[in-house]
């Protein structure tokens, strides 16, 4: 058996008697003395969990089947009689390689992969995987069966977007700077170097804004922060038809009917009313759907990288993603009309932001809340024009 450890909150009961392949990425070390880092994917069905017949647990179907993730998750990767090779692999030489503390079985098949020695890996991070391929299915082709739906949609949508909006023609006349961020680690936390809660975000817009600043313009990062928007995208729930009572009966979203907006008025989602209409106005922009999402009020909330992000930069954030079912199974499902209208939807926002953001006030024009004191000066202005008292006319732009 390989020992394992759980990573994040997921559907344990659904990985049994799946086929499991291996994927990460690998250390090695050459023989000229370099390290190199290595992806694997080892796409076979290496290891299986079983589960307990039915004869030796009469009571699983009536009390549910619990999951003690300690004594019941171990992959069986071998039998002991087969497993004899390793005796091969544990009688050469050893260098600084890992097979003191990894099983040598799962070195050579690693080592095999990589066309390097099991010797020669020096660590890993690796996870188990299905290894059933995603598929198009349902009775009209109108569903997505894949695992890791939540959230490989969010970044393949975000980053077709990003291709869609960055062709020549599209950035011909372009302002503003188009980007997207995949980050680990979000269903622990994000708290690493990678995810969220890192400083990756607010180096990539320092060292951008300092490339694009020759002049020296004071605090041009901060300004660039508060004049940007983000959209963190993760999945969202779809209305579960065999639970329809685990929802909110006013925001029950379902699948083909776009992406959906999250709100939550304890800031697990970092949504509020100006990100809310921006991204909805930027959808009917090119004739995409929007759905809102608030989760019942006796029920807990799960959250995003978005309140997380928007605290650590300060750039204003909208929660949204597209509605599946089966989330944080081995195996979930989604429309394929919202792929389309992820990617559609993502693309104007790159597209049409600077411009929709020029026209909208929120108590002074977002970015450049600090004005010059006399630019509302009588000489420079007529305040009788405006729809707003001589006391407000320092307060809102006109």
């Amino acid at each position: 058996q390989v020992r394992v450890q759980p990573y994040g909150g997921g559907l344990w009961h659904t990985w049994f008697d799946r086929d499991l392949g291996i994927a990460g990425r690998v250390v090695v070390k050459t023989s000229t003395g370099e390290i190199m880092h290595r992806l694997v994917k080892i796409d076979r069905a290496v290891c299986r969990i079983p589960t307990l017949a039915i004869h030796l647990d009469r009571n699983v179907n009536s009390e549910g089947m619990k999951v003690n993730f300690q004594q019941h998750m171990a992959p069986i990767l071998a039998t002991s009689v087969k497993a004899e090779m390793e005796k091969e692999v544990k009688s050469g030489e050893k260098s600084s390689g890992d097979g003191e503390r990894h099983g040598p079985l799962l070195l050579k098949l690693l080592a095999e992969e990589l066309a390097c020695n099991p010797e020669d890996i020096v660590d890993f991070d690796l996870q188990l995987c299905d290894t059933q391929p995603s598929a198009i299915g349902g009775a009209q082709n109108e569903f997505v069966y894949s695992g890791r739906l939540d959230n490989l949609v969010s970044c393949y949508t975000s980053l077709r977007a990003l291709l869609d909006s960055t062709t020549d023609e599209a950035l011909k006349d372009a302002a503003g700077v188009r980007m997207i961020m995949h980050f680990d680690h979000e269903e622990v936390g994000s708290e690493s170097s990678s995810g969220a809660a890192g400083a990756m975000t607010t180096d990539a817009v320092k060292r951008i804004s300092a490339a694009l600043n020759p002049s020296g313009v004071e605090g041009l990062d901060e300004r660039t922060r508060r004049a940007s928007f983000c959209v963190s995208s993760d999945m969202a729930h779809a209305l579960h038809p065999n639970y329809a009572d685990r929802h909110e009966s006013g925001h029950a979203p379902k699948m083909h009917g776009g992406l959906v907006i999250k709100h939550n008025a304890n800031q697990r989602y970092a949504t509020d009313a100006v990100t809310a209409f921006m991204f909805r106005e930027l959808g009917e922009r090119v004739g995409f759907p929007v759905q809102e999402f608030v989760v019942r009020s006796d029920t807990g909330c799960g959250s995003t990288i978005g309140p997380i992000f928007s605290t650590r930069t300060g750039i204003r954030t909208v929660d949204v993603g597209a509605a599946q079912l089966s989330m944080h199974s081995i195996r979930e499902v989604c429309g394929v009309d919202d792929i389309d209208h992820a990617v559609k939807h993502l693309t104007s926002l790159f597209t049409s932001f600077i411009e929709l953001d020029s026209k909208f006030i929120v108590d002074g024009k977002i970015g450049t809340l600090c004005r010059p004191c006399n630019l509302f000066d009588e000489e420079t202005v007529d305040v009788r024009k405006m729809s707003i008292t001589t006391d407000d006319a320092r307060t809102y732009a006109s």
